[in-house]
Protein backbone atom coordinates (compact mmCIF):
# COMPACT_ATOMS: atom_id res chain seq x y z
CA UNK A 1 0.00 0.00 0.00
CA UNK A 2 2.88 2.49 0.92
CA UNK A 3 4.47 2.01 -2.68
CA UNK A 4 1.11 2.56 -4.19
CA UNK A 5 0.68 6.08 -2.32
CA UNK A 6 4.33 6.80 -3.09
CA UNK A 7 3.78 6.13 -7.42
CA UNK A 8 0.47 8.46 -6.88
CA UNK A 9 2.35 11.41 -4.94
CA UNK A 10 2.44 13.70 -7.79
CA UNK A 11 -1.37 13.30 -8.41
CA UNK A 12 -1.99 13.28 -4.93
CA UNK A 13 -0.19 16.57 -4.59
CA UNK A 14 -1.90 18.05 -7.93
CA UNK A 15 -5.52 17.37 -6.19
CA UNK A 16 -4.55 18.90 -2.84
CA UNK A 17 -3.36 22.39 -4.93
CA UNK A 18 -6.23 22.11 -7.04
CA UNK A 19 -8.94 21.52 -4.40
CA UNK A 20 -7.63 24.27 -1.85
CA UNK A 21 -7.41 26.72 -4.94
CA UNK A 22 -10.96 26.20 -5.88
CA UNK A 23 -12.34 26.01 -2.21
CA UNK A 24 -10.31 29.50 -1.54
CA UNK A 25 -11.58 31.04 -4.60
CA UNK A 26 -15.75 30.01 -4.00
CA UNK A 27 -14.86 31.77 -0.48
CA UNK A 28 -13.35 34.54 -1.93
CA UNK A 29 -15.72 35.45 -4.26
CA UNK A 30 -18.81 35.76 -2.02
CA UNK A 31 -16.96 37.27 0.49
CA UNK A 32 -16.05 40.04 -2.50
CA UNK A 33 -19.16 40.19 -3.84
CA UNK A 34 -20.78 41.08 0.09
CA UNK A 35 -18.16 43.68 0.38
CA UNK A 36 -18.99 45.36 -3.05
CA UNK A 37 -22.54 45.61 -1.57
CA UNK A 38 -24.00 43.42 -4.07
CA UNK A 39 -27.82 42.18 -2.76
CA UNK A 40 -27.58 38.63 -1.48
CA UNK A 41 -30.31 37.91 -3.99
CA UNK A 42 -27.33 38.70 -6.97
CA UNK A 43 -24.84 37.29 -5.26
CA UNK A 44 -27.20 33.82 -5.19
CA UNK A 45 -27.71 34.09 -9.45
CA UNK A 46 -23.89 34.63 -9.93
CA UNK A 47 -22.05 31.80 -7.78
CA UNK A 48 -24.76 29.63 -9.06
CA UNK A 49 -23.41 29.77 -12.41
CA UNK A 50 -20.53 27.21 -10.80
CA UNK A 51 -22.91 24.57 -10.72
CA UNK A 52 -24.70 25.00 -14.15
CA UNK A 53 -20.97 24.81 -15.56
CA UNK A 54 -19.95 21.93 -13.04
CA UNK A 55 -23.28 20.46 -14.29
CA UNK A 56 -22.28 20.51 -17.92
CA UNK A 57 -18.81 19.86 -17.06
CA UNK A 58 -20.18 16.58 -16.29
CA UNK A 59 -21.88 15.53 -18.70
CA UNK A 60 -19.24 16.48 -21.68
CA UNK A 61 -15.75 17.27 -20.56
CA UNK A 62 -15.41 13.46 -20.40
CA UNK A 63 -16.01 13.74 -24.60
CA UNK A 64 -13.09 16.52 -24.93
CA UNK A 65 -10.58 14.48 -22.90
CA UNK A 66 -11.49 11.54 -25.15
CA UNK A 67 -10.61 13.35 -28.00
CA UNK A 68 -7.38 15.48 -26.95
CA UNK A 69 -5.99 12.76 -23.77
CA UNK A 70 -5.84 13.52 -20.60
CA UNK A 71 -2.43 15.63 -19.98
CA UNK A 72 -3.97 18.30 -23.02
CA UNK A 73 -7.30 18.05 -21.54
CA UNK A 74 -5.77 18.90 -18.25
CA UNK A 75 -3.51 22.06 -19.53
CA UNK A 76 -6.60 23.01 -21.08
CA UNK A 77 -9.03 23.16 -18.41
CA UNK A 78 -6.02 24.43 -16.24
CA UNK A 79 -5.74 27.72 -18.57
CA UNK A 80 -9.14 28.71 -19.09
CA UNK A 81 -9.65 28.10 -15.13
CA UNK A 82 -6.50 30.63 -14.31
CA UNK A 83 -7.22 32.86 -17.10
CA UNK A 84 -11.27 33.18 -15.44
CA UNK A 85 -9.55 33.88 -12.19
CA UNK A 86 -7.04 36.55 -13.22
CA UNK A 87 -10.11 38.33 -14.97
CA UNK A 88 -12.27 38.64 -11.82
CA UNK A 89 -10.70 41.73 -10.35
CA UNK A 90 -10.53 43.22 -13.69
CA UNK A 91 -13.93 44.57 -13.46
CA UNK A 92 -17.02 43.12 -11.03
CA UNK A 93 -19.83 43.05 -12.94
CA UNK A 94 -22.65 40.58 -12.64
CA UNK A 95 -23.22 39.00 -15.78
CA UNK A 96 -19.14 39.20 -16.52
CA UNK A 97 -18.91 37.14 -13.13
CA UNK A 98 -21.57 34.92 -13.77
CA UNK A 99 -19.93 33.75 -17.21
CA UNK A 100 -16.77 33.30 -15.16
CA UNK A 101 -18.20 31.40 -12.76
CA UNK A 102 -19.77 29.20 -15.38
CA UNK A 103 -16.47 28.32 -16.95
CA UNK A 104 -15.07 27.85 -13.83
CA UNK A 105 -17.38 25.21 -12.87
CA UNK A 106 -16.73 23.36 -16.34
CA UNK A 107 -13.27 23.53 -15.97
CA UNK A 108 -13.54 22.03 -12.57
CA UNK A 109 -15.56 19.06 -13.42
CA UNK A 110 -13.12 18.21 -16.39
CA UNK A 111 -10.15 18.75 -14.17
CA UNK A 112 -11.89 16.57 -11.88
CA UNK A 113 -12.67 13.94 -13.52
CA UNK A 114 -8.74 14.21 -15.16
CA UNK A 115 -7.70 13.59 -11.68
CA UNK A 116 -9.78 10.99 -9.97
CA UNK A 117 -10.21 8.48 -13.56
CA UNK A 118 -5.88 8.73 -13.19
CA UNK A 119 -5.84 8.14 -8.99
CA UNK A 120 -8.71 5.19 -9.50
CA UNK A 121 -6.45 3.70 -12.42
CA UNK A 122 -3.95 2.80 -10.04
CA UNK A 123 -6.19 1.01 -7.64
CA UNK A 124 -6.95 -3.06 -7.46
CA UNK A 125 -9.52 -5.00 -5.17
CA UNK A 126 -7.36 -5.85 -2.70
CA UNK A 127 -6.42 -1.72 -1.81
CA UNK A 128 -9.34 0.59 -3.36
CA UNK A 129 -11.53 0.96 -0.47
CA UNK A 130 -8.08 2.04 1.40
CA UNK A 131 -7.87 4.31 -1.38
CA UNK A 132 -11.15 5.61 -1.85
CA UNK A 133 -11.05 6.51 2.08
CA UNK A 134 -7.76 8.51 1.71
CA UNK A 135 -8.94 10.21 -1.01
CA UNK A 136 -11.94 11.57 1.44
CA UNK A 137 -9.85 12.34 3.62
CA UNK A 138 -7.48 14.46 0.78
CA UNK A 139 -10.74 16.26 -0.06
CA UNK A 140 -12.21 17.38 3.31
CA UNK A 141 -8.66 18.69 4.45
CA UNK A 142 -7.45 20.57 0.90
CA UNK A 143 -11.10 22.04 1.07
CA UNK A 144 -10.58 22.83 4.91
CA UNK A 145 -7.16 24.47 4.50
CA UNK A 146 -8.65 26.51 1.40
CA UNK A 147 -10.65 28.03 4.02
CA UNK A 148 -7.93 29.22 5.92
CA UNK A 149 -6.37 31.26 3.09
CA UNK A 150 -8.78 33.58 3.19
CA UNK A 151 -6.80 35.60 5.68
CA UNK A 152 -4.01 35.53 4.19
CA UNK A 153 -4.48 38.87 2.15
CA UNK A 154 -7.22 42.26 1.74
CA UNK A 155 -9.88 40.51 -0.48
CA UNK A 156 -11.31 43.83 -1.54
CA UNK A 157 -7.66 43.72 -3.51
CA UNK A 158 -6.44 41.28 -6.14
CA UNK A 159 -3.63 39.55 -4.47
CA UNK A 160 -5.95 36.64 -3.38
CA UNK A 161 -6.78 35.99 -6.99
CA UNK A 162 -3.34 36.09 -7.97
CA UNK A 163 -2.96 33.69 -4.90
CA UNK A 164 -5.84 31.35 -6.13
CA UNK A 165 -4.48 31.32 -9.66
CA UNK A 166 -0.99 30.22 -8.47
CA UNK A 167 -2.69 27.13 -6.91
CA UNK A 168 -4.62 26.04 -10.21
CA UNK A 169 -0.96 26.47 -12.16
CA UNK A 170 1.01 24.56 -9.70
CA UNK A 171 -1.42 22.03 -9.77
CA UNK A 172 -0.53 20.95 -13.43
CA UNK A 173 3.25 20.94 -12.90
CA UNK A 174 3.16 17.49 -10.32
CA UNK A 175 0.53 15.58 -12.69
CA UNK A 176 2.00 17.08 -16.11
CA UNK A 177 5.50 15.45 -15.01
CA UNK A 178 3.84 11.88 -13.96
CA UNK A 179 4.73 9.05 -16.35
CA UNK A 180 2.16 7.12 -15.78
CA UNK A 181 -0.14 5.96 -18.57
CA UNK A 182 -3.27 8.02 -19.16
CA UNK A 183 -6.27 5.77 -17.84
CA UNK A 184 -9.24 5.16 -20.24
CA UNK A 185 -12.80 6.64 -19.97
CA UNK A 186 -15.58 4.82 -20.75
CA UNK A 187 -19.47 6.25 -20.79
CA UNK A 188 -21.69 4.06 -18.89
CA UNK A 189 -25.38 3.72 -19.15
CA UNK A 190 -27.30 6.53 -18.75
CA UNK A 191 -30.26 6.30 -16.13
CA UNK A 192 -32.65 9.05 -16.36
CA UNK A 193 -34.06 11.42 -13.02
CA UNK A 194 -37.39 9.62 -13.13
CA UNK A 195 -36.18 6.07 -13.83
CA UNK A 196 -34.32 6.47 -10.61
CA UNK A 197 -37.10 7.92 -8.19
CA UNK A 198 -39.69 5.54 -9.47
CA UNK A 199 -36.72 3.14 -7.78
CA UNK A 200 -35.65 5.21 -5.20
CA UNK A 201 -37.64 8.31 -4.38
CA UNK A 202 -35.48 9.03 -0.61
CA UNK A 203 -32.15 8.50 -2.54
CA UNK A 204 -33.40 10.56 -5.51
CA UNK A 205 -34.86 13.67 -3.03
CA UNK A 206 -32.01 13.24 -0.69
CA UNK A 207 -29.03 13.48 -2.85
CA UNK A 208 -31.22 16.82 -4.28
CA UNK A 209 -31.12 17.90 -1.01
CA UNK A 210 -27.90 17.65 -0.34
CA UNK A 211 -27.09 19.86 -3.66
CA UNK A 212 -29.17 22.17 -1.95
CA UNK A 213 -27.99 22.56 1.40
CA UNK A 214 -24.27 22.10 1.11
CA UNK A 215 -23.93 24.69 -2.17
CA UNK A 216 -26.24 26.88 -0.54
CA UNK A 217 -23.87 27.16 2.34
CA UNK A 218 -20.36 27.33 0.44
CA UNK A 219 -21.45 30.06 -1.74
CA UNK A 220 -23.67 32.17 0.86
CA UNK A 221 -21.80 30.91 4.19
CA UNK A 222 -18.70 33.97 3.59
CA UNK A 223 -21.39 36.52 2.39
CA UNK A 224 -23.51 35.44 5.81
CA UNK A 225 -20.57 35.48 7.81
CA UNK A 226 -19.28 38.90 6.56
CA UNK A 227 -23.08 40.89 7.01
CA UNK A 228 -23.03 39.24 10.75
CA UNK A 229 -20.09 41.38 11.57
CA UNK A 230 -16.87 38.33 11.13
CA UNK A 231 -13.78 39.49 10.69
CA UNK A 232 -11.40 37.81 8.01
CA UNK A 233 -9.62 35.31 11.03
CA UNK A 234 -13.36 34.36 12.46
CA UNK A 235 -14.74 34.02 8.96
CA UNK A 236 -11.63 31.70 8.22
CA UNK A 237 -12.87 29.38 11.09
CA UNK A 238 -16.00 29.35 10.69
CA UNK A 239 -16.21 28.45 6.94
CA UNK A 240 -13.40 25.64 7.86
CA UNK A 241 -14.70 24.25 10.99
CA UNK A 242 -17.74 23.02 9.07
CA UNK A 243 -15.70 21.27 6.52
CA UNK A 244 -13.79 19.78 9.67
CA UNK A 245 -17.03 18.65 10.82
CA UNK A 246 -17.82 16.62 7.75
CA UNK A 247 -14.66 14.82 7.77
CA UNK A 248 -14.95 13.93 11.41
CA UNK A 249 -18.47 13.23 11.44
CA UNK A 250 -18.24 10.86 8.20
CA UNK A 251 -17.12 7.88 10.18
CA UNK A 252 -19.20 7.68 13.17
CA UNK A 253 -22.45 8.21 10.83
CA UNK A 254 -21.38 5.19 8.57
CA UNK A 255 -21.40 3.13 11.44
CA UNK A 256 -24.28 3.72 12.34
CA UNK A 257 -25.42 2.99 8.79
CA UNK A 258 -24.08 0.00 8.69
CA UNK A 259 -26.00 -1.27 12.37
CA UNK A 260 -28.87 0.51 11.74
CA UNK A 261 -31.46 0.96 8.92
CA UNK A 262 -30.24 3.98 6.62
CA UNK A 263 -33.66 5.27 5.88
CA UNK A 264 -34.16 6.28 9.44
CA UNK A 265 -30.49 7.09 9.75
CA UNK A 266 -31.22 9.64 7.20
CA UNK A 267 -34.34 10.65 8.95
CA UNK A 268 -32.84 11.01 12.56
CA UNK A 269 -29.93 12.80 10.26
CA UNK A 270 -32.14 15.28 8.67
CA UNK A 271 -34.15 16.34 12.42
CA UNK A 272 -30.56 17.09 14.09
CA UNK A 273 -29.57 19.14 11.52
CA UNK A 274 -32.68 20.57 10.73
CA UNK A 275 -32.58 21.66 15.02
CA UNK A 276 -28.77 23.26 14.42
CA UNK A 277 -29.76 24.86 11.82
CA UNK A 278 -32.43 26.44 13.54
CA UNK A 279 -30.12 27.27 16.49
CA UNK A 280 -27.66 28.65 13.81
CA UNK A 281 -30.22 31.09 12.87
CA UNK A 282 -31.21 32.07 16.30
CA UNK A 283 -27.31 32.57 17.68
CA UNK A 284 -26.06 34.96 15.13
CA UNK A 285 -23.16 36.85 16.57
CA UNK A 286 -24.27 36.33 19.67
CA UNK A 287 -21.95 33.70 20.57
CA UNK A 288 -18.89 33.05 18.35
CA UNK A 289 -18.30 29.64 20.10
CA UNK A 290 -21.78 28.18 19.78
CA UNK A 291 -22.11 29.73 16.42
CA UNK A 292 -19.25 27.72 14.97
CA UNK A 293 -20.59 24.77 17.09
CA UNK A 294 -23.83 24.21 15.35
CA UNK A 295 -22.63 25.23 12.27
CA UNK A 296 -20.43 22.42 12.48
CA UNK A 297 -22.42 20.11 14.14
CA UNK A 298 -25.49 21.09 11.10
CA UNK A 299 -22.81 20.83 8.17
CA UNK A 300 -20.81 18.15 9.24
CA UNK A 301 -24.32 16.11 9.18
CA UNK A 302 -25.69 17.76 6.04
CA UNK A 303 -22.89 16.60 3.74
CA UNK A 304 -23.57 12.81 5.19
CA UNK A 305 -27.32 12.89 3.65
CA UNK A 306 -25.43 12.36 0.43
CA UNK A 307 -23.84 9.50 0.76
CA UNK A 308 -26.64 8.36 2.80
CA UNK A 309 -28.58 8.76 -0.17
CA UNK A 310 -26.16 6.73 -2.15
CA UNK A 311 -26.09 3.86 0.55
CA UNK A 312 -30.26 3.47 0.19
CA UNK A 313 -30.20 3.63 -3.36
CA UNK A 314 -27.54 1.27 -4.13
CA UNK A 315 -29.51 -1.60 -1.90
CA UNK A 316 -32.19 -0.86 -4.30
CA UNK A 317 -30.81 -1.20 -7.37
CA UNK A 318 -29.62 -4.21 -9.18
CA UNK A 319 -25.88 -5.05 -8.65
CA UNK A 320 -25.12 -3.19 -13.22
CA UNK A 321 -26.97 -0.68 -12.43
CA UNK A 322 -24.60 1.39 -9.35
CA UNK A 323 -23.30 2.99 -11.85
CA UNK A 324 -25.77 4.63 -14.37
CA UNK A 325 -27.38 4.87 -10.47
CA UNK A 326 -25.04 7.32 -8.83
CA UNK A 327 -24.13 9.03 -12.19
CA UNK A 328 -28.05 9.64 -11.93
CA UNK A 329 -28.01 11.11 -8.42
CA UNK A 330 -24.78 13.03 -9.35
CA UNK A 331 -27.24 15.19 -11.37
CA UNK A 332 -29.94 15.19 -8.93
CA UNK A 333 -27.21 16.67 -6.66
CA UNK A 334 -25.99 19.12 -9.06
CA UNK A 335 -29.38 20.05 -9.93
CA UNK A 336 -30.21 21.09 -5.75
CA UNK A 337 -26.72 22.67 -6.16
CA UNK A 338 -28.08 25.43 -8.74
CA UNK A 339 -31.07 25.84 -6.69
CA UNK A 340 -29.28 25.89 -3.36
CA UNK A 341 -28.06 29.97 -3.52
CA UNK A 342 -30.91 31.28 -5.12
CA UNK A 343 -33.63 30.32 -2.44
CA UNK A 344 -31.00 31.36 0.42
CA UNK A 345 -29.96 34.79 -0.80
CA UNK A 346 -34.05 35.42 -1.59
CA UNK A 347 -34.09 34.55 2.10
CA UNK A 348 -31.48 36.47 2.95
CA UNK A 349 -32.93 39.85 1.16
CA UNK A 350 -36.28 39.05 2.74
CA UNK A 351 -34.88 38.36 6.41
CA UNK A 352 -31.21 39.10 6.58
CA UNK A 353 -28.23 37.73 7.30
CA UNK A 354 -29.90 34.22 9.16
CA UNK A 355 -32.18 33.61 5.65
CA UNK A 356 -29.32 31.27 5.14
CA UNK A 357 -30.20 28.93 8.09
CA UNK A 358 -34.10 29.72 8.27
CA UNK A 359 -34.24 28.34 4.24
CA UNK A 360 -32.08 25.59 5.15
CA UNK A 361 -34.34 24.64 8.00
CA UNK A 362 -37.72 24.61 6.20
CA UNK A 363 -35.93 22.54 3.22
CA UNK A 364 -34.63 19.88 5.58
CA UNK A 365 -38.19 20.33 6.97
CA UNK A 366 -39.59 19.38 3.43
CA UNK A 367 -37.46 16.26 3.43
CA UNK A 368 -38.83 14.57 6.68
CA UNK A 369 -42.40 15.30 5.97
CA UNK A 370 -41.54 13.31 2.73
CA UNK A 371 -39.44 10.94 4.09
CA UNK A 372 -42.50 10.96 7.24
CA UNK A 373 -46.04 11.33 4.68
CA UNK A 374 -45.11 10.47 1.02
CA UNK A 375 -42.10 7.70 0.75
CA UNK A 376 -43.70 4.29 1.82
CA UNK A 377 -41.13 2.27 0.32
CA UNK A 378 -39.81 -0.63 1.71
CA UNK A 379 -36.26 -1.09 2.32
CA UNK A 380 -34.21 -4.15 2.69
CA UNK A 381 -33.12 -4.89 6.58
CA UNK A 382 -29.73 -4.05 7.64
CA UNK A 383 -28.54 -7.61 7.11
CA UNK A 384 -28.69 -7.44 3.64
CA UNK A 385 -27.74 -3.87 2.87
CA UNK A 386 -24.61 -2.98 0.76
CA UNK A 387 -21.41 -2.19 2.87
CA UNK A 388 -21.59 2.15 3.37
CA UNK A 389 -18.71 4.63 2.29
CA UNK A 390 -18.13 7.56 2.97
CA UNK A 391 -18.32 9.20 -0.62
CA UNK A 392 -18.66 13.34 -1.70
CA UNK A 393 -20.44 14.11 -4.56
CA UNK A 394 -17.10 15.23 -6.49
CA UNK A 395 -15.80 12.28 -5.94
CA UNK A 396 -18.27 10.14 -7.45
CA UNK A 397 -17.88 12.28 -10.79
CA UNK A 398 -14.52 10.42 -11.47
CA UNK A 399 -13.93 7.58 -9.23
CA UNK A 400 -16.79 5.40 -10.10
CA UNK A 401 -14.56 2.76 -10.70
CA UNK A 402 -12.90 3.24 -7.31
CA UNK A 403 -15.87 2.59 -5.57
CA UNK A 404 -15.38 -1.08 -3.78
CA UNK A 405 -19.60 -1.03 -4.55
CA UNK A 406 -18.87 -0.77 -7.91
CA UNK A 407 -19.04 -4.80 -9.13
CA UNK A 408 -17.51 -3.65 -12.70
CA UNK A 409 -14.16 -2.78 -11.15
CA UNK A 410 -12.53 -6.28 -11.88
CA UNK A 411 -13.00 -5.36 -15.25
CA UNK A 412 -12.40 -1.95 -15.84
CA UNK A 413 -9.76 -1.09 -13.37
CA UNK A 414 -6.23 -1.70 -13.38
CA UNK A 415 -4.23 -1.58 -16.66
CA UNK A 416 -2.09 -4.62 -17.05
CA UNK A 417 1.58 -3.84 -17.16
CA UNK A 418 1.70 -5.23 -20.95
CA UNK A 419 -1.20 -2.25 -21.75
CA UNK A 420 0.37 0.37 -19.77
CA UNK A 421 4.13 -0.20 -21.48
CA UNK A 422 2.13 -0.65 -24.99
CA UNK A 423 0.11 2.64 -24.31
CA UNK A 424 3.20 4.54 -23.06
CA UNK A 425 5.10 3.69 -26.75
CA UNK A 426 1.97 4.58 -28.95
CA UNK A 427 1.81 8.24 -27.14
CA UNK A 428 5.35 8.79 -27.41
CA UNK A 429 5.18 7.42 -31.21
CA UNK A 430 1.95 10.19 -31.38
CA UNK A 431 4.42 12.69 -30.15
CA UNK A 432 6.66 12.27 -32.37
CA UNK A 433 4.89 12.25 -35.40
CA UNK A 434 3.32 15.27 -33.67
CA UNK A 435 6.51 17.46 -33.32
CA UNK A 436 7.48 20.19 -36.11
CA UNK A 437 10.67 18.72 -37.74
CA UNK A 438 9.69 15.11 -37.83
Amino acid sequence: MQKTITSLSSLILSIILLIMGNAFLMTLLGLRLSIEEFSASVIGWILAFYSIGFVAGTLYAGRIIEKVGHIRAFAVFSAVLAASILIYPMAIEASLWSLLRALGGFAMAGLMIVMESWFSSKADNRNRASLFAIYQVIFFLSTAGGQVLIRVADPAGFIPFSLATILVVLALTPLSMTRRASPVITQGDRLSLTKLYRKSPVGTLGALIAGLLISAFYAMGPVYADRIGLDLGQLSNFMASAIVAAMLLAWPIGRLCDRFDRYRVMLVAAVIAALCSLVAAVIGSLNMIALVLFVGLYMGISAAIYPIAVAITNDLMEPHRVTSASTALLLSYGLGSIIGPLVSALFMDFVGPRGLFISNTLILGGLIAFMLLVSKRRHPPVAQQEQYYTTTPEAALGLSELDPRNPEFEESGEMKEGEISENINEQEAEEERNTPGR
